[in-house]
């Protein structure tokens, strides 16, 4: 509920001005609900919705909202707990990490965690002015996780 707390409070500024930008920071998991995390999956899911109606609901006043659906990242809550599974088993934190890829997201392109910075990147962009044309949009940083065209 913090994207919308945020949003009610900033956005009617943001339209004033006439330039804005929202990012809701989701998941792939919000498009491909992991069965082991359902209630993860929905509120991701539920993130989609909200960015998604409220783009529509400021159209053509000068403000964006997106969302950014990063993969399986290196953060620093994942990182904690790959680097204690690897700890536990005796093994590398990248061998940790390749072991939740082969089982949990085996359709990873990237094979590897992506970096917090790879995320950031995406989210830089769609809050510049390059990003003017670019709204209602669920942008994915999944590795091509996510089996989708479109």
């Amino acid at each position: 509920m913090s994207g919308v707390r945020a949003s009610r409070h900033y956005l009617p500024r943001m339209v004033r001005r006439g330039w804005g930008r929202v990012v809701f920071v989701s998941s792939e998991s919000a498009v491909n609900i992991p069965k082991e995390m359902l209630d993860y999956g929905m509120t991701k899911t539920a993130q989609l919705a909200v960015s998604r109606g409220l783009a529509e609901a400021v159209a053509g006043t000068g403000v964006t909202v997106n969302a950014v659906l990063p993969g399986p990242t290196r953060s620093e809550i994942v990182g904690n707990l790959t680097a204690g599974q690897a700890a536990s088993q005796g093994v590398t934190q990248e061998d940790a990490e390749q072991a939740f890829l082969k089982t949990l997201r085996p359709t990873s392109l990237l094979g590897r965690f992506a970096m917090p910075d790879e995320v950031a990147n995406m989210i830089i962009y769609v809050c510049s002015e390059q990003a003017s044309a670019t709204s209602g949009a669920a942008l994915r940083v999944d590795g091509g996780v996510v089996r989708f065209v479109a």
